[in-house]
């Protein structure tokens, strides 16, 4: 793993920024037909598929074309892709919570998750230009986010399922009606009406604005995470916005699928264990120094875990979980 920014010029950035627009405005034009409509599993199924594709091609793209460490880099954006878009599979169920609070119908739901998505790219960017600045500038601060990591993959196996949210009750909704006055009715696919004077909020807009705080509250644990198989910035970003781009086809697929992610959670656990350990064996030498002066002699051994190794396991625990959680689905029926 390097620790050198990206060694990308600035036209390689402002690339990969257009095709991102161009692939965002390709999916809501072609893959969504003419007016509001519901998304069907085939639909998003076949949507699911062409992104992951999308995202393999461009990992192509960094092991033939990436200036240095090609196959390495290769490597790492394959494993902060698959880190991210197992998380995101867990963040997916609690958009169906809120849709459901909400009361936003189905065929609504593409457009909020569209807008969603690029509110999240816009704030996951600066998460992570602000991140790999702080980590080149701070090299300790990867210890942090190691505990954070081990902290928040103990908790998954703490959360029960039966564990649901008051959204009436949650902060962020009561501060926003604070703020801006808001209609108890939806007006089809509006986000804002105007009554006499006033413009009001519609629900479908505070399901939006909720999504995306519930995105940053997502990206805390997530990005780190990336960061624990990659500090190159681009590779980091790359992972993370490809993982993403797809959330809106995989939403609509979850339906189909959904016996495969009763024990997601538990694997999401594991990984987000692993990479806490593995970040925080890396960064041994700032531990051993922080034991010499509280008076402890720890002698953390410093491991470097390969990335193909990374791969492997999340690899291993996410088909394992997946295998579980068929296996227990078929024996029910």
């Amino acid at each position: 793993m390097t620790n050198d920014l990206s060694v990308l010029p600035l036209w390689a950035w402002g690339a990969f920024y257009i095709l991102v627009f161009i692939m965002l405005f390709i999916d809501l034009r072609m893959f969504e037909k003419k007016g509001q409509h519901e998304v069907g599993a085939k639909e998003a199924l076949r949507m699911t598929g062409v992104w992951i594709a999308v995202a393999m091609v461009f990992g192509l793209g960094i092991y033939l074309f990436y200036p240095v460490d090609s196959h390495e880099k290769a490597m790492e954006y394959l494993a902060g892709y698959l880190i991210e878009k197992s998380l995101s599979m867990d963040n997916l169920f609690v958009f169906l919570m809120l849709f459901s609070f909400f009361g936003v119908e189905r065929k609504y739901q593409h457009e909020v998750l569209f807008w969603g998505i690029f509110g999240a790219l816009v704030l996951r960017s600066v998460f992570i230009f602000a991140g790999a600045a702080m980590v080149e500038r701070f090299e300790w601060v990867l210890g942090l986010f190691g505990l954070f990591l081990v902290y928040t993959g103990a908790k998954m196996f703490a959360h029960k399922d039966n564990q649901e949210a008051d959204l009436s009750k949650n902060i962020i909704v009561r501060w926003f009606k604070k703020l801006f006055p808001v209609t108890d009715q939806h007006h089809g696919d509006k986000f804002f009406i105007k009554q006499g004077s006033r413009w009001l909020a519609t629900p479908l807009f505070v399901a939006l604005f909720v999504i995306e705080a519930t995105d940053v509250a997502f990206a805390v644990d997530s990005i780190p995470a990336v960061f624990s198989v990659s500090r190159d910035p681009f590779i980091v970003l790359t992972s993370n916005v490809f993982a993403i781009l797809g959330l809106r086809a995989l939403y609509f697929a979850l339906a189909a699928v959904a016996s495969l992610f009763t024990y997601l959670k538990y694997g999401l656990g594991v990984i987000l264990i692993f990479v806490g350990v593995k970040m925080l064996l890396a960064m041994s030498e700032y531990i051993n120094q922080l034991g010499a002066l509280c008076g402890m002699q720890l002698n953390v051994p410093h491991v470097e875990v390969p990335t193909p190794w990374s791969l492997l396991f999340i690899f291993t625990v996410l088909f394992a979980t997946m295998g579980l959680s068929y296996l227990t689905s078929a024996k029910k029926k």
